[in-house]
């Protein structure tokens, strides 16, 4: 009798797939990282991040502090300086706009988008790597308006508070620009655009109190989020404050927390959205 013998075929193994989240987390972190060596590769890019906080101190403070008088009394540097700080957070409206539309317009975001990768993924870890500048930019910030007189009034765990706020509020702002960019498209016209933003960070409560302001433009800068966010960290640091009779300007800290929550949900899903879709 002749004897069958049975090949056995060689067991495979599954590949495995990584979870949605994982891939998540590991696009981010990637374009985390190509963002941050574009500062390693532009030296003068990041010393110009740092170097404004300087120059912002020195004018407001010392050269227009001069003539403006803070009501109730209190040092007009103290009063300045979450101000400042908010102006930072609110800059990062600027540089991701521009970033995303320049990567719109060289084909960057073309050439990522074919990639089996997370697109929420590569805009989370651009607009992460500018909130790890922000960090740095902060508390350079901080240590120049220590030198200048000011103090934080109460204890630290309001004072980090403060600081959590405005690092919250730049990430919004980054998602804001991103958003805004991928709508344009094009690099030269975000330029042109990022002008526009100098007039909704200057009507707000951040270098003079509002009340000297005409009805209708106080009321302007008492809704801004911007002043929201400034007035809750002059109450958070302790420095002087001007709230006014607004609601926003006496519920300051719901107020930022409630804006960045409305401005995340449009702009995230938004943002994703156009950096899928765009050119189909």
């Amino acid at each position: 009798m002749a004897t069958t013998y049975s090949v056995a075929s060689p067991a495979t193994s599954p590949v495995a797939v990584p979870s949605a989240a994982a891939r998540l987390v590991a696009d981010s972190w990637t374009s985390m990282l190509r963002i941050l060596l574009n500062y390693r590769h532009s030296p003068g890019l990041l010393a110009a991040s740092l170097g404004v906080p300087v120059v912002m101190v020195v004018v407001f403070g010392y050269v227009f502090g001069s003539a403006i008088q803070v009501p109730g009394g209190g040092d007009y540097r103290e009063f300045l300086m979450p101000g400042l700080f908010a102006m930072v957070a609110t800059n990062g409206i600027m540089p991701t706009m521009v970033g995303a539309a320049r990567d719109l317009g060289r084909g960057v975001t073309d050439r990522l988008r074919s990639m089996p990768v997370s697109r929420t993924g590569l805009l989370l870890g651009q607009n992460l790597a500018d909130l790890l500048v922000s960090v740095v930019v902060l508390a350079l910030l901080a240590l120049v308006g220590l030198a200048a007189g000011w103090r934080v009034r109460h204890g630290l765990a309001d004072a980090a508070g403060g600081f959590a706020l405005l690092l919250l509020f730049r990430f919004v702002m980054t998602w804001v620009g991103t958003c805004l960019g991928l709508a344009v498209g094009k690099e030269e016209a975000a330029g042109q655009l990022a002008v526009a933003v100098f007039p909704v960070a200057m009507v707000t409560n951040a270098y003079v109190p509002t009340g000297g302001m005409p009805g209708w433009l106080r009321t302007v800068a008492d809704w801004n989020p911007v002043s929201s966010v400034v007035q809750a960290c002059r109450e958070l640091f302790g420095n002087p404050s001007a709230p006014g009779d607004a609601w926003p300007m006496q519920h300051a800290g719901l107020a930022a927390l409630l804006w960045s929550g409305v401005l995340l949900a449009l702009c995230v899903p938004l943002a994703v959205r156009k950096f899928g879709t765009h050119g189909r």
